[in-house]
């Protein structure tokens, strides 16, 4: 048998795998794989973090934009769990990528050797993430590699992606493997076809259900991008003339200016999204987990009322059928696949006209909230308001940008306000929520879209936590943009303290001892990093800094002083049981809705 190291298997396995870049941080548990990459640099780079959660961000924005994986490695212990957050992150947003844990010796299993978890079972890191990945692998021979090396990849990426585990004992990646073993994934697992088709019976009752419909509107969701079905969506909805609304996932699946646009639904939606999606009599759901915020906490009235609405949902995951809202039609589908199936069956001769009072409805709703929008604010505002931000960066930014998106206020703000040309532009974790994700998963995204811009939108809060990616830019000379959204604290979790108990504690950033407010010099940080730094105060400003930032080869850091006492409009809610939810503050939405859906 013509030998290699159980290294440079999984490494050649990497190589056929076509993956370009390992996220990671070294460690004595991984400097096997770490050294059979680096004589394969001009394969797949290698690329150093300070955290092991950075890696975890950036392979995980990586798949959203690429929609492929790639892979990250961390070592024995603390270097494996501090990758624990950004597994959540993308298993709860359904994003793919391949961790690769080292683990300590075979050998030195439940002796409680350096770094291992055994009070419990032997080497047991695969039971710390098991909530936080589709599958743990842990491969404790060398003759096990190539089946749990193709085996991790297929589970990665077919039906609902996620992320997969190998964890590898430190001697099983300078062991002999059979060099004849790599596997090719084109022979075991590229050649499935995982889009699955709903019945023959569902799609015609689906169609018949939308095309006879008073009300309808379709939903779209992070499964309907995941299955690259922007074109379908978008001719399906324009044949019916139905009005789509679409998740903080969803953004980008028919442009924020087409004009069966509605926008985001739920807690920090647009008006016209919550006031169509919960006045529709058919809800066409297209890969939707329908949870809290989504759902404005399941509350009837607010984003939906289902019942009465007879909700169709298509998703490829079967446990989310009725999970949250009972079911009309429920069908097990990939979207992309199923909307062919509904486009295949339409009919040139359909009556177009039935749907045109309610496109009439959904129009005014449209024209009121534009109209509320173009209300007068402050652009000269001190501190910088947060609806001059948003269209500053907006009007500089061309339509295939990417924007990643950190937790916080600022969150909210862009749920509601930002314009979303194209899916994939617009990154955010949603479903696990970690700060963080913003500031660092925007590297991964530059390096899976080099020819894009790529910005990142994050709270002071959020860099914080992961300041440190801006080394890595500088060292990997990624040419990315960082704006912080200074607004001197942990504002969301404020307003939230505010008003459920009257008080503030702990939220916003003061010296402990005079309660004066205390806020970081965030540009001089970018520059102690290398990277460039500029401090925005004035609203004039702003323009000339993302200008200039965009147009630079280098990392740069805007550090921008935001109002905190602004919050975007409520159009929905979002309860903390058992405390009350707060009613929606936009005009026409207060006290929830009492106009009539259309006839």
């Amino acid at each position: 048998m013509e030998a290699m190291r159980g290294a440079d298997l999984l490494a050649e396995y990497l190589v056929k795998e076509k993956v370009p870049y390992v996220f990671g941080l070294c460690g004595h548990g991984i400097v096997g794989f770490m050294d059979a990459i680096a004589r394969r640099q001009d394969q797949v780079k290698m690329i150093g973090v300070h955290q092991e959660q950075v890696a975890g961000y950036m392979a995980d924005a990586y798949f959203r934009v690429a929609q492929r994986p790639v892979a990250t490695f961390t070592s024995c212990g603390p270097g494996s769990t501090n990758l624990v957050s950004a597994l959540a992150c993308a298993m709860m947003d359904s994003s793919a990528f391949v961790a690769i844990t080292g683990n300590v010796p075979t050998s030195q299993f439940n002796r409680g050797a350096f770094q291992e978890t055994y009070r419990y079972f032997q080497a047991d890191f695969p039971s710390v993430i098991r909530p936080y990945v589709k599958r743990s692998f842990q491969v404790p021979r060398t003759d096990m590699l190539p089946l749990a090396l193709r085996q991790a990849f297929k589970t990665a990426v077919t039906g609902r992606p996620g992320p997969v585990n190998l964890d590898i004992p430190l001697n099983v990646f300078v062991e002999d493997a059979d060099a004849a073993a790599v596997p090719d994934p084109d022979l075991w697992w590229r050649g499935i076809d995982a889009r699955m088709s709903g019945s023959p019976e569902a799609a015609h009752r689906a169609l018949d259900l939308l095309v006879n419909a008073d009300r309808p509107v379709i939903l779209v969701g992070n499964g309907g991008v995941l299955s690259q079905a922007a074109p379908e969506l978008r001719t399906l909805a324009e044949a019916l003339q139905i009005p789509v609304a679409h998740t903080p996932l969803g953004a980008g699946m028919v442009p924020s200016d087409h004009p069966l646009s509605l926008g985001a639904v739920g807690r920090n939606g647009t008006y016209p999204a919550n006031q169509a999606a919960r006045s529709a009599d058919v809800l066409l759901a297209l890969g939707v987990r329908f949870d809290d915020r989504v759902s404005s906490a399941w509350i009837p009235g607010y984003t939906f009322e289902i019942p009465p609405t007879r909700l169709v949902q298509v998703d490829i995951d079967p446990e989310e059928l009725g999970r949250n809202y009972p079911v009309h039609l429920g069908i097990q589908a990939d979207v992309k696949t199923f909307l062919r199936q509904l486009l295949d069956l339409l009919k040139p001769e359909r009556d177009g006209t039935r749907h045109e009072p309610w496109s009439r409805q959904v129009s005014r709703w449209k024209r009121e909230w534009a109209e509320f929008n173009d209300r007068p604010y402050r652009p000269d505002g001190k501190p910088v308001k947060p609806e001059y931000l948003i269209r500053t960066l907006r009007k500089i930014l061309p339509r295939d940008a990417i924007l990643s998106v950190d937790v916080g206020v600022h969150h909210n703000w862009i749920v509601q306000q930002w314009p979303t040309y194209l899916p994939q532009t617009l990154l955010q974790t949603w479903g696990f929520a970690a700060m963080g994700f913003g500031v660092a998963g925007i590297l991964g995204a530059k390096l899976a879209a080099p020819e894009r811009l790529a910005v990142a939108l994050c709270g002071d809060g959020g860099l914080l936590m992961t300041s440190h990616v801006i080394a890595t830019a500088v060292e990997y000379e990624i040419p990315v943009t960082w704006v912080v959204w200074n607004n001197l604290g942990y504002v969301s979790i404020r307003d939230l303290q505010l008003g459920a108990f009257g008080r503030e504690t702990t939220t916003m950033f003061t010296r402990a001892k005079t309660g004066e407010p205390f806020s970081p010099d965030y540009a001089a940080l970018a520059r102690a990093y290398g990277a460039e730094g500029v401090t925005v105060t004035e609203p004039g400003e702003l323009g000339d800094a993302l200008e200039k930032a965009i147009g630079s080869s280098s990392p740069v850091l805007i550090d921008v002083l935001v109002d905190p006492e602004a919050a975007p409009v409520a159009t929905g809610t979002w309860q903390l049981p058992p405390l009350p939810h707060p009613e929606p503050n936009y005009p026409a939405a207060s006290g929830r809705i009492t106009e009539p859906p259309a006839a």
